[in-house]
């Protein structure tokens, strides 16, 4: 069964997204179609931030974008350097709050401790801060995208955590969308399941798989990667069949296997 996959692959230089590995465990065919691409920004703002931990009392990273703003930074030779001589061990004295196991690895490479990333999302993770952070304390800094929800800073800010947010990224349709959505639905037909990954996802992507899917698209199982992204695509009018228990590939593969059995159809 061919199950379509709306996100770029996740580990370009170590061999077969894990993803189409899980999947294929459970005898699912999954191909990846790229949907979102980034513009970074503010990145001279970011690292004279970076470059100044006495000022904050953590970072928080809910997305891996965020941490590769970063590591474009580390890029040029003198702020590597700074990073690798003082500032990654000033920074490791104080919380990393991350979301998620790929933005946490992210942390890792960077030399820095993650906390939190079994929290799964945006929510759990701002609950799991309140819970370690004491009221008008130092600003934890947040380096995050355009698009971010509200969520976050809304529940820190009620609680009286000081938060200082700075846009490091934009997210943009993928220029080769259009095209590889049409190329996949002509040479492979109609996949049994479509999984979104971002609310940005459902943005850019359903208007052109409802055109493409006809009729058929009463046949397709919706599924999301966690409950922000099946929210969006009940917003828009789509049955959500399933989201992961976690937003890993695991989480994923046993979402899909269940929703697929003959039974639940």
């Amino acid at each position: 069964m061919k199950v379509l996959l709306l996100k770029e692959p996740q580990d370009k230089d170590s061999g077969v997204d894990p993803y189409i590995k899980e999947l294929a465990s459970y005898s699912l065919e999954a191909t990846l179609i790229p949907v979102l691409s980034f513009e970074f920004t503010s990145l001279e703002s970011l690292f004279e931030k970076l470059s100044h931990p006495e000022c904050y009392g953590g970072l928080i990273f809910t997305s891996p974008r965020a941490i590769e703003a970063i590591k474009i930074c580390l890029k040029e030779k003198s702020k590597k350097e700074a990073w690798s001589k003082s500032l990654k061990q000033m920074w490791n004295i104080k919380p990393t709050y991350v979301v998620g196991k790929a933005t946490a690895s992210l942390v890792e490479e960077i030399g820095l401790i993650p906390q939190g990333e079994k929290a799964g999302n945006a929510e759990k993770l701002a609950e799991y801060i309140c819970s370690r952070e004491k009221p008008n304390s130092s600003a934890l800094l947040f380096p995050c995208g355009a698009l971010k929800r509200e969520v976050l800073p809304t529940v820190l800010r009620k609680k009286g955590i000081p938060l200082e947010s700075l846009t490091v990224y934009q997210t943009t349709q993928h220029p080769d969308l259009q095209e590889s959505l049409s190329s996949y639905f002509s040479q492979q037909g109609t996949p049994v399941s479509i999984v979104f990954f971002s609310p940005s996802g459902v943005k850019f992507c359903l208007q052109h798989i409802q055109e493409l899917s006809g009729d058929s698209i009463n046949q397709i199982k919706f599924a999301a990667i966690g409950p922000t992204t099946a929210e969006a695509l009940q917003g828009a009018g789509i049955a959500v069949s399933c989201a992961a228990g976690s937003p890993t590939a695991q989480g994923l593969a046993a979402a899909l296997h269940a929703a697929l059995r003959p039974h639940s159809c």
